[in-house]
């Protein structure tokens, strides 16, 4: 195990410290539509993209970013955010399983880094539990309610090759998509 590796790893170490900030992957982009591979190498590697994963969403300003999000079509994110309690949750999930989504349906606003200054009310349960593994390979579960549940289902749905904007319909989908078309950032036709 690299140095990378132990950092990412050490308790109370500052996650992204060590990590590069990466260029964010933008709405048409075909890596955001494309579900993500399996994570089969838990190694320094690994370690290093989640340490850069971190330093990019705290660069963009995020609460949680998929690795296809910065270009790399693997089942990872990583999250800093708070719940509506205001309890931050910070860590990081490889091969991350969505295995409950319950609760009440809530309609919130709901943005993303790869649709930058956006946002659109999009309806989420306000309980998530997520299961997977840390980048040591370790089994975790990671329980969330309101707007930390929304950011663990808009992570999952990342990994799945969809954004929030594939959730809206009528209206919303039309709106967003317009103000997508206008943005600064759009590369489109």
């Amino acid at each position: 195990m690299g140095d990378r590796t132990l950092a990412a790893m050490r308790p109370g170490s500052i996650p992204g410290t060590r990590g590069r900030v990466r260029p964010l992957t933008l709405l048409g982009d075909p890596v955001l539509h494309t579900p993500c591979a399996e994570v089969t190498h838990f190694d320094a590697e690994l370690a290093g993209l989640v340490e850069d994963m971190f330093a990019t969403m705290y660069a963009a300003q995020g609460v949680g970013l998929a690795a296809n999000q910065i270009g790399r079509p693997l089942r990872v994110f990583v999250y800093d955010c708070p719940d509506d309690e205001d309890v931050r949750h910070v860590g990081h999930v490889i091969n991350p399983r969505l295995v409950e989504a319950d609760g009440l349906v809530m309609r919130g606003p709901e943005g993303c880094l790869s649709l930058p200054g956006l946002e659109a009310g999009t309806e989420r349960y306000d309980e998530a539990v997520v299961e997977g593994f840390t980048v040591a390979g370790a089994p975790v579960r990671v329980e969330g309610t309101g707007f930390f549940a929304r950011c663990l289902q808009h992570e999952c749905d990342h990994l799945e090759g969809r954004t929030y904007a594939d959730r809206l319909t009528g209206w919303r989908h039309k709106k967003l998509m317009r103000q997508a078309t206008r943005a600064s950032w759009h590369r489109g036709p």
